[in-house]
C-alpha cells in the first residue's frame, strides 16, 4: 500500500483540531504522516494522540503557503489535504486511495455531509443553506442528496499522488482563498480529472452565526474574483447568477429614483426573490417540522448569495486591492 500523509493547514481556529485528530485515529487505514501547518505553537494535547504527527511553523498562516510547506515536507507518495473543521468517516482514507487507484483520476474526494457549527435555529439553518441547490447550486459535493460518481469541476479535501501537486507546481499563494477549486482548475487544463466519489464522505461543521458566514462568503466571492482574472473560463452558473443578480438589484434601485417602470421592476424583482426563497425553504421546514427553520433558512440563503456577491464585486471595482487581509 503506498504511504499516505494528511496535511492539514490551520489558519487560525484550533478549537476544532481535537475532533479532527480522534477522526482521524479511528481510521481503517491509518496515516503515516499527519503534518500539521500553523502560525502557532501544535497545542500540548496533540500529544496524547498515537498518530504520527509532525507539526511545521508558518508564520503567514496563509492556507495555500501552509499546504505548499506541508505537502513539501510530505515524504509519502499519497497526499491528503484537510481541514479543522472536518471529520472524515472511518473508511475515508481507504475509500480514497480505492477511488484514486479505480478511476484513474488525477485527483478524488467526496460528499460533504454538513452539521451545524452551534446550536439553535440560526446554526441549523445555516447548515441547510449551503448544502442546498438554493444555496450551493450544482456543487454535486456539497448537495445533500447526493448524485452519482463522476468526473466534476472540484471536490473538498482532494487526494492525489504527490507528483501532481509538483508537475503542477503546488498551489497559488497569492490566492488566500478558493484555492482548492484554482488547483482543480489546473489539474483539469492540463489534461487531468477530479473525480467525485458519494461512497468518499466527511462530516463538515459550517458556520455557526449568519455574521460568521456572511464573512465567510463575503472572503470566497473576493477571492473567486480574483482567480477570474487569471482563469475567466472557470466561472460556473452557480458563481455567475448572484454577481448578476446584486449589480441588477443595485441597478435598479437607482432608477427607481427616477421612473416608475424601475420601481416596478424593483418590485417584481424582490417578489420573485422572496418567492424563490419560499420554495426553496418551506418544504425543508415542513420536513424537519420546524416553524423557526422556516424563518431562519431565507436568511441563511440570502446571506449567501449577498455576502458572495458583494464579495466579488468589492474585488472587482477595488481592482484586487484592499488595506485590510481579506
Amino acid at each position: 500500500m503506498p504511504a499516505v500523509a494528511i496535511v492539514i493547514p490551520v489558519l487560525s481556529d484550533q478549537r476544532r483540531l481535537p475532533g479532527l485528530l480522534e477522526s482521524l485515529q479511528a481510521q481503517e487505514r491509518l496515516p503515516d504522516e499527519v503534518i500539521i501547518v500553523s502560525a502557532r505553537a501544535l497545542p500540548e494535547y496533540a500529544a496524547e494522540f498515537s498518530l504520527p504527527i509532525f507539526a511545521i511553523k508558518n508564520p503567514s498562516g496563509a492556507i495555500p503557503a501552509s499546504l505548499n510547506i506541508g505537502i513539501g515536507a510530505a515524504q509519502s507518495e499519497i497526499i491528503l489535504r484537510m481541514d479543522v473543521h472536518a471529520r472524515p468517516f472511518p473508511d475515508y482514507t481507504r475509500l480514497c486511495l480505492d477511488a484514486l487507484e479505480g478511476s484513474g483520476a488525477d485527483v478524488v474526494g467526496g460528499h460533504l455531509e454538513i452539521v451545524p457549527g452551534g446550536e439553535g435555529p440560526v446554526a441549523a439553518a445555516i447548515a441547510v443553506a449551503v448544502g442546498h441547490p438554493f444555496g450551493a447550486g450544482d456543487a454535486r459535493y456539497r448537495l445533500q442528496s447526493p448524485p452519482r460518481a463522476g468526473d466534476v469541476d472540484t471536490i473538498p479535501f482532494g487526494c492525489y499522488r504527490k507528483t501532481v501537486w509538483e508537475r503542477l507546481g503546488g498551489y497559488d499563494e497569492s490566492l488566500l482563498a478558493n484555492e482548492d477549486y484554482e488547483f482543480h482548475w489546473r489539474v483539469r487544463a492540463a489534461g487531468g480529472r477530479v473525480y467525485f466519489d458519494p461512497a468518499i464522505r466527511v462530516a463538515y461543521y459550517a458556520r455557526a452565526t449568519l455574521g460568521e458566514l456572511a464573512r465567510q462568503y463575503f472572503r470566497y466571492g473576493w477571492w473567486k474574483a480574483q482567480m477570474l482574472r487569471r482563469h475567466p473560463r472557470s466561472l460556473r452558473w452557480r458563481q455567475a447568477l448572484p454577481v448578476i443578480a446584486l449589480a441588477a438589484v443595485v441597478f435598479l434601485i437607482l432608477i427607481s429614483f427616477f421612473s416608475e417602470a424601475g420601481r416596478l421592476f424593483l418590485f417584481l424583482f424582490f417578489f420573485f426573490y422572496l418567492f424563490s426563497l419560499a420554495l426553496a425553504a418551506v418544504p425543508t421546514a415542513i420536513q424537519r417540522r420546524s416553524f423557526v427553520l422556516l424563518l431562519a433558512l431565507p436568511l441563511a440563503f440570502a446571506t449567501v448569495h449577498f455576502a458572495w456577491s458583494a464579495g466579488a464585486w468589492a474585488n472587482w471595482l477595488t481592482g484586487g486591492h484592499s488595506s485590510r487581509r481579506i
